[in-house]
């Protein structure tokens, strides 16, 4: 029972965080973090109630397996160097000693001085915004109480049925996405949801507000997407051995799956997003090679290359003039950001360590920007390079060890699983999904985007928790 709330939860915030505008406003990404504390509260209860029999079970395990404690001490790792990143934007929170803060951070003990900011006092914090910072800190608290959960509830990655319904749910709102935003830009009613909105509406952006945030949470979906269509034709390949018996043996539902991906890469292209389309189509690249099968002279997978070929005929058929046209102006966009990038790097260099707090870069690239815009520079278009501005060196570091930690950890557990196992391309699928949205967040803010951090926490999940699964039991 509480299982199935938990899941249902899961579905609703699937749907709900792309289409309340990438749940950017704050009224949504406090309902966002509401179901998120809900599902924790459900899971801790039905963890409290089945203990006694999971702490019997886990020591006959330990008997007859030694090399679980290796396992369990393994998984701990992320939840440490996560604990170690959430201490340091707590550090940067609360008051510490002038002197020590002239010490680790010079450069804020002087801007603290010569703008006045309280001089008298003998401690202040490391943020020059902290109450910036401790809703930062909130909303990284929520995600990673989120994702740990994620790694512990046993019915992600034990049950097909669970993994393929909230991957169906993924899909189901990435096609809707696409199929609502090119409505209303064709149709010329350029609405977002009730919104009036010409001067958004440019391009396809689906319920989001920025052409490059749905862009980002495609660029997620559609190789998932693939992934699961592609571990339903490895059983057909299995039943069937032409291509023609194959072809012959195409279900309704199959069907329906492919089309629902031409349907998104549409989307995603129509939304002139230029590094989502470069993003789109080295996703693709890997994608064909991942997926081709080695026992056969191929060097990419057809099915996927008459997907992506069927989509950009589609495309051209409508019209790609609009699409084309916005990467001659790529030159002056990139101008553009790179003076951005430039004082952003500038506040790196004067905060190195520490950084001058998570979520402060709208109040402190003023005191850095070196040319003349109109309106506020909200981000820096680089989310790594924001992030190293926001949280320095420890903080990049401590989160940039993470990452490379579950990928490889990941990576290594797909490359046990077989071509006749449908999770591999599951995994596949979600893994250059995710590799797809850091690359475009070289030029672009995604992973701020709540809807797109939602996702991208799912997806690591579902991925970490398939394979390691199968691995198990494939060496069992």
């Amino acid at each position: 029972m509480i299982n199935t709330f938990i899941k249902l939860l899961l579905i609703f915030l699937l749907i709900f965080t792309p289409a309340a505008f990438g749940s950017m406003e704050p009224w949504a990404f406090s309902i966002m973090e509401l179901a998120i504390l809900l599902i924790i509260i459900l899971w801790a209860i039905q963890s409290v109630i089945v203990r006694p029999a999971a702490s019997e079970k886990s020591f006959n395990s330990e008997i007859h397996n030694p090399g679980l404690p290796d396992r369990q001490a393994q998984s701990l790792i992320p939840m440490v160097l996560l604990s170690i990143f959430l201490l340091l934007i707590l550090s940067q929170i609360i008051s510490l000693p002038s002197g020590f803060i002239n010490i680790i951070s010079p450069k804020t003990f002087a801007l603290r001085s010569a703008l006045s900011f309280e001089p008298s006092v003998s401690s202040f914090p490391l943020s020059f915004f902290p109450f910036l910072t401790q809703i930062e800190f909130f909303k990284w608290l929520t995600l990673i109480g989120f994702f740990i959960f994620l790694l512990r509830w046993k019915l992600l990655g034990q049950g097909d049925p669970t993994n393929k319904q909230l991957i169906l749910a993924v899909m189901a709102v990435g096609v809707l996405e696409s199929l609502y935003g090119m409505f209303e830009f064709f149709s010329g009613h350029h609405h977002i949801l009730h919104l009036e909105a010409d001067s958004l509406v440019s391009s396809v952006t689906g319920t989001f507000i920025n052409r490059n945030y749905f862009a980002g949470y495609l660029l997620m979906v559609i190789p998932l997407s693939i992934g699961f269509f592609f571990s339903r034709e490895v059983v057909q390949d299995s039943r069937y051995g032409s291509w023609r018996e194959r072809l012959a043996s195409l279900d309704g539902k199959n069907i329906l799956l492919g089309f629902g991906v031409i349907v998104m890469i549409l989307g995603l292209l129509f939304s002139a997003s230029r590094m989502g389309i470069l993003s789109l189509l080295i996703s693709f690249s890997l994608i064909s090679f991942l997926f081709r099968n080695p026992e056969k002279p191929k060097r990419v997978s057809k099915t996927v290359v008459l997907i992506f070929g069927l989509a950009l005929l589609w495309a051209a058929w409508i019209g790609l003039d609009a699409v084309v046209s916005r990467f001659f102006s790529v030159s002056e966009s990139l101008e553009d950001r790179w003076k951005i990038w430039v004082n952003t790097f500038q506040i790196f260099k004067d905060f190195p360590i520490f950084g001058s707090g998570l979520g402060t870069f709208i109040q402190v690239f003023p005191m850095y920007r070196s040319f003349h815009i109109l309106g506020l520079v909200t981000h820096s278009e680089n989310d790594f390079l924001q992030l190293l501005s926001e949280t320095g060196i420890l903080g990049t570091g401590v989160l940039a060890a993470l990452f490379f930690f579950l990928f490889f950890k990941a990576f290594s557990g797909i490359r046990v699983l077989s071509r006749r196992e449908p999770a591999r391309y599951i995994a596949l699928g979600g893994l250059v999904g995710i590799l797809a949205l850091m690359f475009h967040s070289l030029v672009e803010r995604n992973i701020q985007v709540p809807a797109n951090a939602f996702l991208y926490t799912i997806i690591f999940g579902l991925i970490l928790r398939i394979a390691p699964i199968r691995k198990e039991e494939k060496r069992s």
